[in-house]
């Protein structure tokens, strides 16, 4: 109903990439706006709520998620999530040149390596949803012990950071406020892709029936709940450290942890092969590389003309 869609019911994934393209860009602007109208609020002593650069941050926000929602139904989340390395990579250079965050030749190298990582993941990544179609199906998996234990833990997760580490620890470890932000994404990226298979039944031309609404309600009740409490917490992160820094490690954590749920709730790893799967794995390990070396480029003084220096001063 969103988008063109395939002989399975499903929009072809080469349009959920480039919308993911255009969402990650968006995306990679959002938190450097958004840490920028914090730090004039905080310069002119008032709420960065009345800050326009911040509500313009806000509003790229809001239609880079709506972007989202159409790519990962458009598009397996394993193929999707990583895309999320451009917007990295344009955050870090609007970091620059917007907050003066300095980009040394460390972070030139983990943005590089970020960028070809996403590549081979997109590349290798399954080419359609190959077990859940219907909403039938997706009901049949939502009752599944299995995926119950797992979102079960990961409440649990939460409630552990939101309670007890956010009041101790977030000021001074990103760590806790990037693990909420991506514990979060196990439920808006899947709520996500289940809308578009619940809208069917609800606005579409799929019979209607009071168990689809519910569905339909439910999902949306847990995506927008999600987006908001997201929303907060990269805020609050962004009070305290880095806009780059930030969205780096964000970026890594939240590829690792999303293409695991949605793989769980939407099987789209049906049946692998050893190729795909063995490059999968080195496209995340790739993309993690690259983002540790984005982040130790915030702490580390690299660039050829410093050796450039060094050598001619020795």
């Amino acid at each position: 109903m969103f988008l063109d869609l395939d002989a399975s019911g499903f929009a072809k994934p080469t349009v959920g990439v480039g919308i993911a393209v255009v969402s990650s860009l968006i995306n990679g602007s959002t938190f450097v706006l958004q840490r920028k109208g914090i730090l004039l609020a905080r310069e002119r002593g008032v709420s960065y709520l009345k800050n326009v650069v911040w509500w313009s941050g806000t509003l790229s926000m809001l239609v880079g998620q709506i972007g989202n929602f159409l790519a990962y139904n458009a598009a397996p989340a394993v193929m999707v999530t990583p895309l999320g390395a451009l917007g990295v990579l344009f955050g870090a250079v609007l970091s620059s040149w917007i907050l003066g965050e300095h980009m040394n030749a460390l972070g030139k190298l983990g943005s590089v390596l970020c960028c070809g990582g996403s590549v081979v993941l997109v590349l290798h990544a399954p080419a359609s949803e190959s077990g859940v179609t219907s909403r039938q199906e997706l009901e049949e998996r939502l009752a599944d012990p299995v995926l119950l234990s797992f979102l079960l833990a990961v409440v649990l997760m939460l409630a552990v950071l939101m309670g007890w580490m956010v009041p101790r620890y977030g000021h001074s470890n990103m760590a806790v406020y990037v693990s909420i932000c991506s514990l979060l994404g196990v439920f808006t990226v899947p709520s996500s892709k289940g809308l578009g298979l619940a809208a069917r039944h609800v606005f579409g031309e799929e019979p209607r029936d009071s168990h689809a609404l519910a569905l339909f309600l439910g999902l949306l009740g847990v995506l927008g709940t999600g987006v908001l409490l997201q929303f907060y917490y990269i805020n609050k992160a962004l009070e305290s450290f880095r806009c780059d820094a930030f969205e780096a490690v964000y970026f890594a954590a939240f590829t690792c942890a999303v293409p695991l749920a949605s793989a769980l709730v939407f099987r789209e790893w049906a049946a692998p092969t050893a190729v795909d799967g063995l490059a999968v794995l080195c496209g995340v390990t790739t993309v993690c590389v690259g983002v540790a070396l984005l982040r130790m480029s915030q702490e580390a003084s690299i660039s050829w003309e410093d050796t450039r220096t060094r050598q001619k001063t020795d």
